[in-house]
């Protein structure tokens, strides 16, 4: 346990953004296990909203939330064509 004042408040602070970036990372978490059962527009959309909150908060570096977004929508794209892409032909 601090001692000193500023510590005694530096561990509060520290407790406080703990709980904080948790939350955070649960809301990721959470955005992307959505995307990942049912990846469409709208959860895809969740996804990339939660990441750029993380960077605007400093939870993540830019270019992190970049590359996974930028894995997530390459996901998206190849699911969308497997779904599209399917062409029934007739038997003769």
């Amino acid at each position: 346990m601090p001692i000193i004042k500023s510590a005694k408040k530096a561990a509060r602070q520290a407790t406080k953004r703990t709980t904080k970036n948790q939350e955070i990372k649960k809301a990721i978490k959470a955005a992307r296990k959505a995307f990942e059962a049912k990846p469409i527009a709208e959860n895809m959309k969740k996804l990339q909203s939660e990441y750029d909150k993380a960077v605007k908060k400093g939870l993540l570096k830019k270019n992190t939330a970049s590359r996974r977004k930028s894995r997530a929508a390459k996901i998206a794209k190849e699911l969308g064509k497997k779904k599209t892409t399917k062409k029934v032909t007739a038997k003769k």
